[in-house]
């Protein structure tokens, strides 16, 4: 329970950002000037026929249907009210038996479905690394687009604002209630179905970005069965946490010009050294927030090769003996 409250207050005290993780991380520019210079254009669900319902149900209260945009060239989607999953399986002649979960940001009120999941999925699965997209329940939010859009410029300016106290453990748990449970059901249909995926049980871990960073983190400290055997967490929150004799090894990506996230101390980083388990850290001098698989001019672009060569030094990028 020790580790479980920690994580939850360091995702309390970030919750003031998740707003302008909204509009600002899911895009993966810098600047408000271009993110008002790329319109958000609504867009019919798209085909997802590999995608698996994870069986965790229809979100509690859900009034609000699934609906998807484009923005700065990519697809989103919002109002995510069932689970699922999606495999990018590799090769079978270069699989490693080495799997990963992909958790897209959006501030879990919409989901970076490209840019920070299947973008990085097929990425992984040419490496050998069977990837499995994971398309958790969300936060409502308006159905009408102009509705929706003005109900996050609301809450991005609210991140702004004076810092809130941070949520008690009793109130904080419940809001991420679903997500958790969205993220085991993953690891348990990736157990189930190890042997028809070729994929160790052993060998699967997580890899989040932003919101999905937090849920990653959560899922490893207070996911109770998950138990990723590794996680990455790309420009998530670096807020100290309790962490576990038996935590899994971490990689961590930020730019160093992250607007919600750097500057704020890396207690993250602290924590897990402290507890004596493994961590990579690696600070980029720009990329801001959102980049994702985005082609920058920044150093930041090479996080995916790093967290590559990463898994490759654990020994996960060869089959295991």
């Amino acid at each position: 329970m020790g580790s479980t409250r920690g994580l939850v207050r360091s995702i309390a005290g970030a919750s003031k950002h998740l707003c302008g993780i909204v509009l600002a991380a899911s895009v993966g520019f810098a600047t408000a000037a271009q993110a008002q210079a790329d319109k958000i254009v609504p867009i019919a669900i798209p085909a997802q026929p590999n995608e698996i319902e994870l069986g965790t149900g229809k979100l509690p209260g859900a009034t609000t249907a699934e609906s998807w945009h484009r923005q700065y060239e990519k697809q989103f989607a919002r109002n995510v009210t069932v689970a699922t999953l999606t495999p990018f399986l590799p090769d079978p002649a270069k699989a490693t038996g080495t799997a990963v979960v992909v958790a897209p940001g959006g501030g879990f009120r919409t989901l970076s479905m490209e840019n920070e999941g299947w973008d990085v999925a097929r990425a992984l699965a040419d490496r050998g690394v069977a990837a499995f997209v994971l398309k958790y329940r969300l936060v409502q939010t308006p159905q009408d687009m102009g509705a929706f859009e003005k109900s996050m410029a609301q809450m991005f300016a609210g991140a702004a604002a004076a810092p809130r106290s941070p949520t008690k453990f009793e109130e904080a748990v419940p809001q991420l209630g679903p997500q958790i449970a969205d993220s085991r059901a993953a690891f348990a249909l990736i157990r189930k179905r190890s042997g028809e995926w070729h994929v160790d049980p052993n060998r699967i871990g997580m890899v989040g970005f932003s919101a999905g960073a937090m849920l990653t983190l959560v899922t490893a400290l207070a996911g109770e069965d998950a138990k990723p055997a590794f996680i990455g967490t790309i420009y998530g929150p670096l807020s100290p946490v309790k962490v576990p004799a038996d935590a899994p090894p971490m990689f961590v990506a930020l730019a160093a010009d992250d607007p919600l996230f750097a500057g704020k101390g890396m207690g993250l980083i602290e924590s897990w050294t402290s507890a004596k388990r493994p961590v990579e850290f690696h600070l980029y001098e720009q990329g801001g927030h959102g980049f994702g698989m985005y082609p920058k001019e920044t150093t930041s672009t090479g996080w995916f090769d790093a967290f590559v060569r990463w898994m490759g030094m654990h020994g996960l990028l060869k089959p295991a003996s």
